[in-house]
């Protein structure tokens, strides 16, 4: 028996076998795992300004108040869920740090800190066609007009729960999704972006 464990992404398998395809002469769509990002669900009264204050001092960044939008620090991402809920993007395998960093913080404060990585990864999804491949399973509104660099939304994208997030550069985006969906969910994006020229990078 092995006297170390090797920790391996939820798209280990696939991009294996992506691996092993063609290459597109030119992408029109790239597809990359984030992978091992701390991932932190947060839950607290947004209208008790000293929860507000001690996770700010804590992650160095304001909680996100208006619906579906985004905050970024240099470290650190806070995406919009609900009106008291939050999900935490940290660097890669920080997550159990800052949530025993936000838990200490927030000792005696109503709230709740929950280390999620273990059930989520992320997809980056961006190249030219990027847009029209997600517009096969989702009907949310991609014109930047409305869903633009910042924001980020709760969706279905081909029968799975994503967390969106758009990012500053475009067109490009971050998908969260949950780790028993995520082979799936890679092997749908490659079929749907077959016509336009499909890269793992």
């Amino acid at each position: 028996m092995s006297d170390s464990l090797q920790q391996r992404s939820p798209l280990n398998a696939f991009q294996v076998l992506a691996a092993t395809l063609p290459k597109a002469t030119r992408p029109g769509v790239f597809l990359t795992e984030r992978s091992f990002f701390g991932h932190i669900n947060l839950r607290g009264n947004p209208g008790d300004s000293g929860f507000l204050d001690a996770v700010q001092r804590c992650l160095r960044i304001p909680l996100p108040r208006q619906p579906n939008t985004v905050t970024k620090g240099e470290t650190v991402s806070a995406l919009w869920l609900g009106p008291d809920e939050w999900l935490l993007i940290t660097p890669p395998k920080t997550g159990h740090e800052f949530a025993n960093d936000l838990r200490d913080s927030l000792q005696g404060v109503f709230s709740s800190v929950t280390n999620v990585a273990d059930g989520q990864t992320i997809f980056r999804i961006s190249g030219a066609h990027v847009v029209a491949v997600l517009r096969k399973g989702c009907s949310l509104d991609f014109d930047p007009r409305v869903f633009g660099p910042g924001c980020c939304a709760q969706t279905l994208i081909a029968k799975v729960g994503v967390l969106i997030h758009c990012l500053d550069q475009s067109p490009c985006f971050d998908l969260v999704v949950r780790r028993s969906f995520s082979e799936y969910f890679g092997y749908w994006i490659q079929d749907a972006a077959v016509d336009y020229g499909f890269a793992v990078v």
